[in-house]
């Protein structure tokens, strides 16, 4: 440690969530020296915002969900004030040509699903009386096809997880069902169903809060917060490496104002991918180390926007494109999260086109990306008549993490090294290739604070007990 500080300078990787969320928690708890490093010129990761046409829109579609812990809700709750509201869920997805309420409601099933799909669920749930097959090696595909049934899987999740993650369901592994899939049975899928009922809904059911201002307020309120609490935050920082001397973390180095630079730390926690990490740690690591982290995979997003010469495109928030002849996964409209009329005679609808960095899209051009949109909402049904005022598109290179089967020896191999490693830790939904929602990775970045002690103690038995609160996660659609 530093003998000009008496308090040991923790070094964070990453503004998005989880990195200014343990930023503030440190900052606040008073028992460190915090620095932020961020590459871009503003906090929220994926989980950010920017300014299009008067209005601010978001990386995709993002909600905070009721599930978010207590304790943290109550914290979001008092930074954001008024500003965070609450909001009912109104989207809807496309199933064999027909829209159908999401999230799913018993009328709209009973009434807008097509009959040869209510025909096929009602089999399958007969069959579930049957003895189940044995499975040499159980997959995404057969956790979801026991669990589902024969035609909802092949109706709609094995299309949109080839979509997703570019890849046959055969090819994905367990995981991919646990962790992404919050209705993986039928029973949890009648459940959910049935909470939409009246009477019968539990709290904050079909609900979601949404910042005045963008989902990247709440990030932008907790940098905030932690700025007032005494942490740094330097911007235009992309990180080049981490530095150690044997088993201990000394310092990190980074790129700014075009320059190589280098800042000494005590301790690194870091949110950027634990593939970029597990390759930038000098001296580097075990040659099995790097290949592992050769052998892990994204998959990438181009989000489009549209901008529109019209108040509102649709009443929904969300579209949702299971369907094959349609490229994108996923529609959102901002201005139908936070319900502002502002600005009048504009409206902006953003588009989620999973993809490889190597594909054909990733090539394409926004005027190109911009007219592939528009062919997708014809096929659609929902059609565009309103002016396009401008195309904007942001790619996303890393936006989920594939688990890929045979995927945990090679995140295990890297996860044990870099965890060997004195003062080093790594966290959040990337740091921990993790499939997790915003109230997810601040519950990761509470966790993390929550294990450091005065003198930079780091409680890791406690930790690791976190750890395996982090694997009962499953993404909230």
């Amino acid at each position: 440690m530093s003998a000009a500080h008496a308090k040991p300078h923790v070094v964070i990787l990453g503004a998005g969530p989880a990195g200014v969320g343990a930023a503030w928690r440190l900052a606040l708890k008073g028992v460190a020296r915090v620095t932020v490093l961020e590459a871009s010129g503003r906090v929220g990761g994926n989980a950010g915002s920017f300014p299009m046409e008067g209005l601010n829109v978001d990386y995709g579609s993002h909600r905070l969900h009721p599930a978010c812990e207590p304790h943290i809700l109550a914290d979001l709750k008092q930074l954001l004030g008024d500003d965070l509201l609450d909001r009912p869920r109104h989207g809807r997805i496309r199933l064999g040509g027909r829209w159908i309420h999401f999230p799913l409601k018993p009328v709209d099933l009973l009434l807008h699903t097509p009959k040869p799909f209510a025909f096929g669920v009602a089999l399958d749930m007969g069959r579930k009386v049957l003895p189940a097959p044995n499975h040499a090696e159980e997959t995404f595909a057969t956790i979801l096809e026991r669990g589902l049934g024969r035609t909802i899987c092949r109706e709609f999740y094995f299309p949109y997880a080839r979509k997703l993650w570019g890849l046959e369901p055969e090819a994905l592994a367990v995981t991919q069902a646990k962790r992404r899939v919050s209705g993986s049975s039928l029973g949890k899928l009648v459940k959910k169903v049935v909470s939409a009922v009246p009477g019968l809904k539990p709290p904050g059911a079909g609900r979601f809060f949404y910042p005045r201002r963008g989902y990247g307020q709440i990030s932008e309120c907790i940098a905030e917060a932690a700025r007032q609490a005494g942490a740094e935050i330097l911007f235009g920082a992309r990180v080049t490496g981490i530095t150690r001397e044997g088993q201990r973390v000394t310092g990190v180095r980074f790129e700014r104002n075009g320059a190589e630079q280098s800042l000494a730390a005590d301790v690194v926690w870091s949110t950027l991918p634990i593939t970029m990490i597990a390759r930038g740690v000098t001296p580097e690591g075990p040659p099995e180390v790097r290949a592992a982290s050769e052998g892990l995979a994204y998959r990438a997003m181009i989000l489009i926007y549209l901008a529109l010469g019209t108040d509102q495109f649709t009443e929904y928030d969300a579209h949702y494109f299971p369907e094959e002849q349609i490229p994108i996964s996923r529609m959102s409209e901002p201005k139908n999260y936070c319900v502002s009329p502002e600005p009048r005679g504009k409206t902006v609808l953003c588009a989620e086109l999973p993809c490889d960095p190597l594909g054909p899209e990733w090539q394409l051009t926004d005027e190109e990306l911009g007219r592939l949109y528009l062919r997708a909402l014809e096929i659609a049904g929902i059609p565009n008549r309103a002016p396009v005022l401008r195309v904007e598109t942001r790619r996303l290179r890393q936006a989920y993490p594939i688990y890929l089967r045979g995927y945990e020896e090679k995140l295990c191999a890297m996860d044990e090294w870099l965890g060997s490693l004195d003062g080093l830790l790594t966290f959040g939904r990337q740091g921990l290739f993790a499939h997790d929602n915003t109230h997810h990775a601040l519950f990761m970045a509470y966790s993390a604070v929550d294990c450091f002690g005065p003198g930079g103690q780091f409680d890791a038995p406690k930790w690791a007990q976190y750890r395996k609160v982090f694997e009962t996660h499953v993404v909230e659609d």
